[in-house]
Order: structure tokens, then sequence, then C-alpha cells
């Protein structure tokens, strides 16, 4: 199927939820940056941007995402979630992606902080990326650039641009140097058995319709979606060595906080809770 059927084959399966204005592309430069044009010029939540080929993908802190043509699910959902749910929604797509991974593989992805899914190594550290997530917000709607940042209320809307990356069949010939890095879902699959890629988006946009709508909907929402993602972590429980950038933090992860930041108790015994990061999983002692 070419972009347009794949696009008319996922709209009329989502039919009448809240994902299903989803509109596949053969090129973009990036769908989140695409998405958020879209709700700069005031276009709801729910519309979901996805690409057979991304030229300018974008990974954290600014890196860029590669992926060969038509290899990967290569997406992006527009939300508008209440300030106070919002650092949430990473967590709501990487533990929709997993689920739909499950549900049609058998296979069952971990999450590792802050926003990868991964396919455990041997214990010793060695997780395979399967799937990388970026959440990229926007200005709260009453803010201006002209007067500054303004701390949004608990209450505000944002605009929130998730975007995914799942390698789904990429192949025998994996570069040498993501050999030992990154896997797609070809590679853990017997042959004949690797979904489609708009049964996948399906699937994952159908997990994240219940989990989104749970998250905004039900006080109870935030602490139940925290409690599936420490279920499904592959870095709770593990050392870690978190980079900060200027600073390192080892330790051993111990908790996510309600907004999904990783706690770390250190060397020293001192508890600490980060944002941001980036997580190496290290050897047990």
């Amino acid at each position: 199927m070419d972009a347009e059927e794949r696009g008319r084959a996922a709209r009329a399966a989502l039919a009448g939820g809240r994902f299903a204005d989803v509109r596949w592309v053969e090129e973009t430069g990036s769908t989140n940056a695409d998405a958020l044009e879209l709700a700069r010029s005031g276009e709801p939540e729910g519309i979901v941007l996805v690409a057979e080929h991304q030229s300018a993908g974008r990974g954290r802190l600014g890196r860029a995402w590669q992926a060969p043509r038509g290899a990967s699910l290569l997406c992006t959902v527009l939300l508008r979630p209440p300030a106070a749910v919002a650092p949430a929604t990473t967590l709501a797509v990487a533990l929709s992606a997993a689920e739909a991974v499950e549900s049609l593989t058998g296979l069952a992805p971990r999450l590792k902080w802050p926003n990868d899914l991964v396919w455990p190594g041997d214990g010793s550290g060695a997780d395979r990326k399967l799937a990388g997530v970026l959440a990229e917000v926007d200005w709260p709607a009453a803010s201006h650039i002209a007067a500054g940042w303004a701390e949004p209320r608990p209450g505000d809307r944002l605009v929130v641009a998730v975007g995914i990356g799942l390698n789904v069949a990429w192949g025998p010939d994996v570069p040498e140097e993501l050999a030992d890095l990154a896997v797609a879902l070809d590679h853990l699959v017997e042959p004949g058995a690797v979904p489609d890629r708009t049964t996948l988006l399906v699937a994952m946009l159908e997990h994240l319709d219940r989990r989104y709508a749970d998250l905004v909907g039900d006080p109870e929402g935030p602490a139940r979606l925290r409690t599936d993602g420490c279920a499904r972590s592959a870095t709770l429980g593990r050392r870690v060595r978190v980079d900060l950038g200027g600073d390192d933090v080892v330790g051993t992860a111990v908790d996510l906080s309600p907004e999904g930041h990783l706690v770390v108790e250190t060397l020293e015994g001192e508890r600490r809770t980060l944002a941001v990061g980036d997580v190496v999983h290290l050897r047990p002692l």
C-alpha cells in the first residue's frame, strides 16, 4: 500500500475514536514539526501525522532520528492535555506502543527512562532500542513570546506533539554501528509474523485512546499510568548513570515520580528526582 491507502485504511479502522484523523504522507521533514505548526494554526488535538520517511526526524537533545524509508512506524500525535498531566503524555504513548507490539507479536518490550522502548539484553545492560519517543511542548495558549514565558496553571491546556519512531522491518542489513544498539521487530519474530505498520499504528492508537482518556479524565488516571510504567520499566531496580550535561548521577533507579520523573538513590544514600537526563544501564556489581 502507498501512503494514501495506508491513511485511508487507518482512518476506517479508527472511525469514531479520538485519533481517527490520520494523515499519512510519503515524506516530510519532521512529523513533530508539522504537528506543532498545525497546532499554531488552531487545529484540534487528535490529529496523527505519519510519514514513510522523514528527512529531518528529531531525537532528544537535538539529535537526528534516521530510519530507512518504509522500515519504521514514524508518527506524531497532536495532544492538548491539561498542564498538570502534560509531562505524562510521553509515558502514555510509550506504554501504548509497547502494548500494541505485545498484542500483535507476543513480545513484551520494556521502557527505558525517559523515552525508549527496548528489547531486554542478557542482563549485562545491553538492551537494544526498539523505539524512541519525543514529546515537544509548545507555548501555553495564553502566553505570547513578546511578553515572555508564563508558567501555565494546572488546568491550562498545553500543545504537546508526541512523536515515535518504532523499528519494524529493517531487514538483515543493519548498519554495523547500530547492531549492538538497536533492533527491529523483524529481528525478533519469525518471518511472516512482522505486523503491518498500519495495523501496528491502529493498535497503538486504540491503546492510547483509552490511556489518554484515563489520564485527562480521571483524577486517579496519572497514578494508574505511573503504576503501569513502573511495571514495564527496564530501568527501575538497576544501577544507572544519568548524564545531566554538566554532572553525572550514579546510583540505583528506585522509582518514578507522579510526573514520570526518575528517582535515583545515589551511592551516598541520597534520593534525587530527575526530570531529564540520558540514562546508561550499568552492569551489576
